[in-house]
Formats: C-alpha cells, structure tokens, sequence
C-alpha cells in the first residue's frame, strides 16, 4: 500500500498527460504511403454528373462563357476549347475548366492504387463548392453534387435544411457515395483522409451569404472578418470584408486568440463529428481516418488544440496533418512545425523535406553536400522528435508545387519559386529527359528508405509532368485513354511535340519501392544511423528488432566504391539481398560495394 491520496494522484496523472505528448502515434502513421488525390481531375467515372455551366456560378473569374461546357479529359493540356478563344487567355480558362472527375471515378481506381502499394489516400476538399479546387467552401456538410451520382436532386435536398442544425441535416446522394468510398478503402486494408478548410470558405457559403443579406444585426456577422457594410442608399455596393491572403472569393472567419467566433466553432464539431462516425453510434469505422488542415499556420492554435479533442473524442486513432510551409516565402524560409507536433497534429505536409531534397539532389549549380542534406535531416530530428519524424508526411510534390517531372527538368527553380511559365518563359515544360528521369528515380528512391512516411501526388507514378499551380493539376493520365500530343505553350506558339501517355516503367519503379516499404519494418519504424559521408555520398543504416539495412547514396556524377566492410558488420556474415532501386543491380568488386552515378544500393 502507498499513502497517495485520491487527490494527489489526480496531481500526477494531470502532470504526466500535460508532459506527454498528446499525439501517440497508432502504428499506422509510420506504416503509411500516402497517395493524394485531386478529385476533380483523377478520373471521372460518371459522365452523367459533370458540372454544368450554372455550377460555376459564385467562381474566379466570375464571367462564365455562354458555351462553356466540360473539357476534354486527352486533350493537350495549353489547346484552348472554342469556348475559350475570347482572348483572356490560358490562365484566366483554366481556372474554369472543369474535367468532371469525381467520386465513381475513384471508386473506379481503387484496385489500382492497392495494386500500386499505397494504402492511405488524402483526397483535396470534397465539400460543396463552385470551385474547381473546392477550397472554397458552400456547404461543409455534404460533398459537392457534381461527384456524385444526382446533382440536381442533391440541390434540391439541400434546401430542405437549416445549414447551422445538424438535426435538418440529410444524406445526399453524393454523400453516401463517399460513404461507400470509405467502406471500400477499409474493405481493402487502407485509409482515408480529407482536407479540412476551416479558415476559409467561398462567397456562397451559407453563413457568409446571410451575413451579407441580414446586415450587421445578423446573427453571422462576427463569424466574418467584415471591414464595411453596405449602404442601400447609395447604388454603390460597399459590403468589403477580408479575404484569405488578399482573394476575394475566399472570405475568412475572424479569429481571435482562441480560433473563430464560437458558433463557428459549434459547426466546424458537428462538421468533425459528421465525417468521422456519419451514424452517430460511437464506432468510428465507417467514417474518415483523419484531415489534412489546411493553412494551419494562419489558424490559431488553440483552435487546433480543441478540433484535436473532438478528433480524439470520436476516434484516437486518428490522423491529423497540419499544412505548415512558408515563414518567409521572399528568403525561402520555411517554418519549423515543432509547436504543432508537440500536442496537436501527428504530421504536416514536410516540405523540410522537399527542400533538403531538391538542395542536395535536383540543383546543378550550387548542390547542398552530403553533409549538408543530413545535417538538414538532423535539424528535422531535433525539432520534431525522431518518432514524430516517422509520422510525416515526406512528399516531393503536390497540389501547390511543380510536379517531379517537372521539376527535375528545371534545377534552377527552387521549391515554390520560378516554377511557372507564366513568370519564367524559360521554364521547360515536356516530360523529363533521360538524365532527368534519372534523378527523379533517385529522389523517390531516397524518399521511401529515409525516415518518415512517403508520399505521391497522383500522376507521379504515371511519368505525368507540370508547372506550379496550375499546370500541376492535369488529368490523370490512365493507360487505357489515347491523349493528345503536348505542341502548345500556353500563348499557344507551337513548341516540340511532347508524347503525353502513362509510363508503364516508371509505375512499375514505383511498385516497386512500395513492395520494399512495406516488405520490411526498417524502413516504417527503424532506427537511422550515419555509416559514412564523404561531398556527393552517404551510407546509412535502419535497424528495428533484429532486422537491419544498410543503403548506400552516390548522388555524384562518378562510380563510388565503398568498402564493404567499412559498412557491413562482418561478424553477421555476408548481406543476403543486394538490390538497387535506381539500377539494374548493385554489385561488390574486390571487397568493395560499386555504385553507380545517382544510384542507390540496398544491402540486407
């Protein structure tokens, strides 16, 4: 027996939870390769829901072609469709074409992905929206019509119901087809997450448009960041209101210290409550496995803190990723994410990693080191945590970024910088030469062997290439679609014919890196040790239980030869598997390992 008392005890465990960190890793995190997946151009799989022009109403740039309609999934990418020859130009018609992918199409596509090895999806926003992107928000509480089977229908349901009463809420037929959605990815052993907007939305929102309408006296108006009302009895409309980083069509909640307005707040956790146990019996399996939040750096994070309560509330097993990027674009710094990974998210979208990435391996004037690379690898360890550092999200593009293809062609651009040819005619824009392709193969082969969770955007697997934003967001290309040549540039001069079609080796390299990811624990939870480095290679060892590896990294132009037994415990005998992701095959000369220029070998 002891002498605690009832109370002191209570002392202790409330000391202990609030040094612990509140984010215990489940297995899963580390165990995860992530695919992303934007649904509006992954794969339509039902043409009969594609949007129609009405359905962009309330949308950048707000004045919509009388013939606009959907545009051709093969078509080269820069051609502009006879409703866009009216001289605004490439980049204002891309952001209102739409290519009709939706949620039948992913459904369509899930066996591939299991074919391909990935087992957790992390799907763009899904509510609501007259946006392409959807991150600006109409509703929360339904998934947008158009990716589902009955678009008018699911309008007409909408106005039966009270947005701000969960008890009017009703199941669209969009909505239960994410429904389904989810109960086939766990069918097949994977899982499921969704950006979740909770700093912006669109002008139609529900809450913003009564603001707007009900004047100051409305019951929404704090929810709004609104600088000036308007005066109806002047013919001017002076309603003016924040946007998030200056875009009007993105109006953002007020916050203070504590997130937003409280009401607000009550309808982003019913928001929570909805997708994460849609039958409201306390069994989370038929619901999301977790969000992507996105720009949760401009968010407070107390509000954080709460929405990480209501997650845990309904399923602790859940994931939460915080998109947690720019300290100061301007000089290229990026933030470290270490007070949101304390107590709050289990990962971010790593572009720590991006960079160190592209510094040491994709630049050819001035390339980061060897020693440079780790050293940003250490910094990250020492931020975060080692086993944080196992939960990130380790991704080499995205939604936001150039694509890989892209950016191996273009070693000058840093990450997020120069990497359009809008700004930067220059930029090359066809699909990666062979010593491009190359290093692309070395950088994912180094994405999946270091610590933390690799990611692929979709496409990337497929040899598909773009610029930034929004080039980066082509239709998926699939195997069975004819697609048209690339012979345009966006002023539509004619440039070299680029062959656009899904690269059949480039899907089977990456199969591959997923069978040795998920082949061994090494590489989802083991340990990271520093064997050598010299300028241009490093050798590294992952160990976990009574299973080790042992990788070698020649990022040079130059064969490295290595002594074996420099790396190799020679008192375990001789490494039973040799392989190379990046080569044909590694091979030992003379006692020493040989690999080739921008290669990587694998010894087990």
């Amino acid at each position: 027996m002891n002498n605690f008392s009832p109370s002191l005890l209570s002392l202790i465990v409330t000391l202990l939870c609030s040094w612990m960190p509140a984010t215990a890793k489940p297995k899963w995190f580390t165990d995860a390769i992530w695919y992303q997946i934007f649904p509006e151009r992954f794969c339509n799989g039902d043409t009969a829901n594609d949007p129609k022009r009405e359905s962009l109403k309330d949308t950048w740039p707000y004045l919509i072609p009388a013939d606009w309609k959907p545009s051709p999934w093969t078509s080269d990418w820069y051609k502009l469709q006879s409703w866009e020859q009216d001289g605004r130009g490439f980049y204002v018609h891309a952001q209102l074409r739409r290519y009709g992918g939706d949620l039948q199409g992913i459904l369509d596509k899930l066996d591939y992905l299991k074919n391909l090895g990935v087992n957790t999806l992390y799907l763009n926003p899904i509510f609501e929206s007259p946006s392409l992107h959807k991150y600006g928000a109409t509703l929360y509480h339904h998934v947008d019509k158009h990716f589902g089977p009955a678009p008018q229908e699911d309008l007409v349901l909408f106005a039966t119901e009270d947005p701000n009463d969960p008890a009017t809420w009703k199941w669209s037929a969009a909505d239960k087809l994410f429904l389904e959605l989810i109960r086939q990815v766990h069918r097949r052993d994977m899982r499921i997450i969704i950006d979740g907007v909770f700093n912006h939305v669109g002008i139609p929102f529900w809450a913003f448009q009564r603001a707007r309408n009900e004047g100051p006296g409305s019951d929404y108006a704090e929810w709004f960041d609104i600088h000036r009302w308007d005066d109806p009895a002047t013919p001017e409309d002076e309603f003016d209101y924040r946007g998030w980083s200056g875009v009007r069509g993105l109006p953002e909640f007020r916050k203070n210290a504590n997130g937003p307005h409280p009401e607000a707040k009550k309808h982003m956790h019913a928001i929570i409550r909805r997708w994460m146990d849609p039958n409201s019996d306390g069994d989370p399996s038929d619901g999301i496995d977790g969000w992507r939040l996105d720009v949760a750096a401009e968010v407070p994070i107390a509000f954080w803190h709460e929405l990480r309560e209501w997650v845990n509330e309904i399923n602790p097993e859940a994931y939460l990723s915080g998109e947690i990027w720019w300290e100061d674009y301007r000089n290229h710094k990026l933030k470290n994410a270490a007070p949101w990974l304390e107590k709050v998210f289990d990962g971010v979208m790593n572009y720590r990693f991006t960079d160190a990435m592209f510094r040491f391996a994709n630049e050819e004037k001035e390339p980061d080191s060897a020693r440079d690379f780790l050293a940003a690898l250490k910094a990250m360890e020492r931020d975060y945590g080692y086993h944080r550092l196992l939960g990130l999200q380790n991704l080499l593009d995205s939604h936001d970024v150039a694509r890989l293809g892209s950016v191996v062609m273009n070693p000058e651009a840093r990450l997020d910088h120069d990497a359009n040819v809008q700004g930067t005619p220059e930029y090359r824009t066809g699909p990666p030469d062979t010593a491009a392709r190359h290093k692309l193969k070395f950088m994912a082969s180094l994405q999946f062997l270091l610590p933390g969770a690799p990611y692929i955007y979709y496409g990337t697997e497929a040899g598909m290439w773009g610029a930034d934003d929004p080039d980066c967001r082509k239709p998926m290309i699939w195997p069975e679609r004819t697609y048209d040549d690339e012979v345009l540039l966006p002023d539509q001069k004619k440039k070299s014919p680029a062959k656009v079609g899904f690269d059949k080796e480039l899907h089977l390299f990456y199969r591959n890196l997923c069978r040795i990811r998920t082949g061994s624990s090494v590489w989802r939870r083991g340990d990271f040790k520093v064997l050598g480095v010299g300028p241009r290679w490093f050798a590294f060892r992952r160990s976990s239980g009574k299973e080790r590896a042992v990788v070698v990294v020649n990022v040079s132009e130059d064969r490295l030869r290595v002594p074996l037994s420099s790396i190799w415990d020679d008192a375990d005998g001789p490494p039973h598997e040799m392989i190379s992701p990046t080569h044909s095959h590694g091979s030992d000369e003379a006692g020493s390992l040989v690999v080739e220029p921008k290669g990587v070998v694998i010894l087990r």
